[in-house]
């Protein structure tokens, strides 16, 4: 009888190089660890190359969603807002928490998710639901002096969100000075752009469109006071919000 010879195997160093080539061809396919009869340290060297890539995935889908649903829950209270409103002024511009709560979406939500929130407002608003002050759709308030305002909505509240979300995540006195530089900011780009609408549909000077939106400054001032205590007192709750950095 012949002797049977016993399979060869290489040095530990040689088997762990072929058994790493292996994981990393295979990394999909393989769930759990690989036994290599190596020590703990090198088994874990092993293992090592799929975890990364599956929790980074995890946590981008994660946030995705949060993000979603932000906008989505801003959207819709920016949308019921548009049913509260005061008509004032010469120019027929009404008096509504809409632009205020525009900006508090900036301020809470940062600058790309606030422009996103007044973005989905508007494409509601332009197929045919009633999502601005009054009832209007975005295309009948498209033809009216009010035009302007809604350039006015996308910047300020992008511009706010992005002056707010420079202020630091706990410290509570610098985020009161960025929170109220901010709301400025983004009341006067609303009236800026709400001006040139003026000029542009009611026919009126640059002059008498600014003057036209004198009656709205003190209450506007008082409307975006109230929105930055809201968004200091949202950012206290879930100071992480700031942490992110949208």
């Amino acid at each position: 009888m012949g002797v049977r010879e016993e399979p060869r195997v290489g040095p530990p160093e040689l088997v762990l190089e072929e058994l790493m080539e292996f994981r990393q061809s295979h990394a999909r396919m393989i769930p759990g660890p690989v036994s290599t009869g190596l020590p703990d340290a090198r088994l874990n060297t092993v293992q090592c190359y799929r975890v990364p890539m599956t929790t980074t995935t995890t946590r981008t889908s994660r946030s995705t969603v949060q993000d979603l649903a932000y906008v989505a829950v801003f959207a819709a209270l920016i949308i019921v807002l548009a049913f509260v409103a005061i008509p004032l002024g010469a120019a027929g511009v009404p008096i509504v928490l809409q632009n205020a709560a525009i900006v508090l979406a900036g301020l809470v939500l940062g600058g790309r998710r606030g422009f996103l929130v007044a973005a989905l407002v508007l494409f509601l608003g332009l197929i045919g639901l009633p999502v601005l002050a009054g009832g209007r759709t975005t295309l009948a308030a498209l033809a009216g002096p009010t035009v302007g305002y809604l350039v006015g909505y996308l910047v300020s509240a992008g511009v706010a969100g992005a002056i707010a979300y420079r202020a630091p995540a706990r410290n509570r006195g610098a985020q009161v000075m960025w929170f109220t530089g901010a709301a400025a900011v983004g009341l006067l780009l609303q009236y800026f752009f709400g001006a040139l609408g003026l000029v542009w549909r009611a026919g009126l000077s640059l002059g008498e469109s600014i003057i036209a939106q004198g009656a709205f400054l003190i209450p506007d001032a008082a409307k975006f006071a109230v929105m930055v205590v809201i968004a200091l007192g949202i950012h206290a709750a879930f100071p992480d919000l700031l942490s992110r950095r949208k």
